[in-house]
């Protein structure tokens, strides 16, 4: 790739390839854990480098390492050989930063997306609206188990944080 036209737009399609490491449905773009991407041209050698700024859905996430290691093998992949990972803490990730796409995305696979009034609105099977919480833990701190009273299906519901 020419790096004198590599643009961030580039960058960003590039990292919407990238899945989620615990739910692999949603791209990391799509999760809200990329928050910044910057690619800076130098005139003299024509090289580019980009910088990545990510956030953790949660302080001490265990898939952010995983992540990291994804978005490097991505880009250099790609023919970025000076990269900048950096990992910003605040403003804490929120679930207003996942995009409608990953939303749907999340609902299509059977995990019902956070809704604000911390609840799902229906289950993700049948689109019943009766359902009921059956633990606040769930395969990962992100999650909740929830079941549908009317498929009796259990399902998770990713947490309004």
């Amino acid at each position: 790739m020419n790096a004198a036209v590599l643009t961030e737009k580039q960058v960003w399609d590039w990292l919407e390839q990238v899945p989620d490491p615990e739910i692999p449905v949603i791209s990391i773009v799509d999760l809200g854990v990329v928050r910044n991407v910057c690619v800076e041209h130098d005139d003299d050698t024509q090289a580019a480098s980009v910088k990545v700024t990510i956030t953790p859905t949660y302080s001490g996430c265990p898939a952010m390492r995983e992540i990291a290691t994804n978005i490097e093998s991505a880009l250099t992949q790609r023919g970025i050989t000076d990269l900048e990972l950096q990992t910003q803490i605040a403003p804490a990730w929120t679930t207003d930063w996942m995009s409608e796409v990953g939303k749907q995305r999340l609902e299509d696979y059977g995990i019902a997306a956070p809704q604000a009034k911390g609840a799902p609105e229906r289950c993700p099977q049948c689109k019943s609206t009766a359902v009921e919480k059956v633990s606040q833990f769930g395969s990962t701190p992100c999650k909740a188990q929830w079941r549908c009273t009317d498929c009796l299906e259990p399902f998770e519901y990713f947490k309004c944080i």
